[in-house]
Formats: structure tokens, C-alpha cells, sequence
């Protein structure tokens, strides 16, 4: 769960930029940047949705039930969202009051990246040890 809470607060992060760049953005801003869809359905407000438009839903959460499965898709979202903030810095290159927290956050995914991949290492060993089932004889029993 600490992963899903700092991943949040990547979410709140993101959004307070997001925030910051738009509040004071007049209606011929918005409408250049190609924005007039999302003010008409959210004003400036933050709402958690993909480039295209495509608003989050938990169908992007893929549990399976099995600890490799899983974490190989916690691997892939960490790397999906690494290209993202990258994509991101290149698009914000002059502004440095933005780059320095999407550099942060690329950091931040890099790092859960590796402790899911030492996470992964540990399953998968674990599942590979030879399983050994001893008779306890010291049970008082007379056998």
C-alpha cells in the first residue's frame, strides 16, 4: 500500500502543475492550446485522465492473483510512467519551475522499478527452493 499512496501523491504532484499552468489562463489560451473540450467538462480543474482524453478507470489495474504476474506488471506501469515523465520534460524544456519535479518523479519511477524487480528476484527464488517436510518425532507420542 506505500507504493499505492506514493503513486497518489506522483498524482498530486502532477496536478498541482497542471494547476498552476492553467489557473490564470484566459479563454483564448485555452481554446489555442486545444483545450476548450476539457474547460468545457472541467474548467481548470485537475481531472485524472489520459493525453487522449480517456478518463482513468481501475480496468488499468491488472491483478491476477499471482505474485509474478503482478509484479511484472507493476514493472511495466513503473517504465510506462518514466517514458511519460521524459516525454514530459521534453515538452516543458523552458520551464525550469517544472522540470525540476517531473525530474523528480522520473526518479522516483526509476527507483520503484528496482525495488519491484528486487521484489520479482525474491518471489521467484522463493518459488524455486526444493520444499523439504520433516515429521516432528519429539510430539511426546510412543511411536
Amino acid at each position: 500500500m506505500i507504493y499505492g499512496t506514493e503513486e497518489l501523491a506522483h498524482l498530486e504532484m502532477v496536478g498541482t502543475i497542471v494547476h498552476q499552468l492553467t489557473k490564470n489562463a484566459s479563454i483564448e489560451e485555452i481554446e489555442k492550446a486545444g483545450l476548450s473540450a476539457y474547460y468545457t467538462d472541467h474548467g481548470v480543474d485537475v481531472y485524472p485522465q489520459a493525453a487522449s482524453g480517456f478518463p482513468f478507470s481501475a480496468s488499468v489495474l491488472a491483478c491476477k492473483g499471482d505474485p509474478i504476474a503482478n509484479l511484472q506488471e507493476d514493472l511495466a506501469a513503473e517504465q510506462k510512467a518514466r517514458a511519460t515523465y521524459e516525454k514530459l520534460i521534453d515538452l516543458c524544456r523552458d520551464n525550469p519551475d517544472v522540470l525540476d519535479p517531473l525530474r523528480y518523479l522520473r526518479e522516483r519511477e526509476i527507483v520503484h522499478f528496482q525495488r519491484f524487480g528486487e521484489a520479482l528476484r525474491g518471489v521467484q527464488d522463493k518459488l524455486a527452493e526444493k520444499k523439504f517436510y520433516m515429521n516432528n518425532n519429539n510430539c511426546g507420542c510412543n511411536n
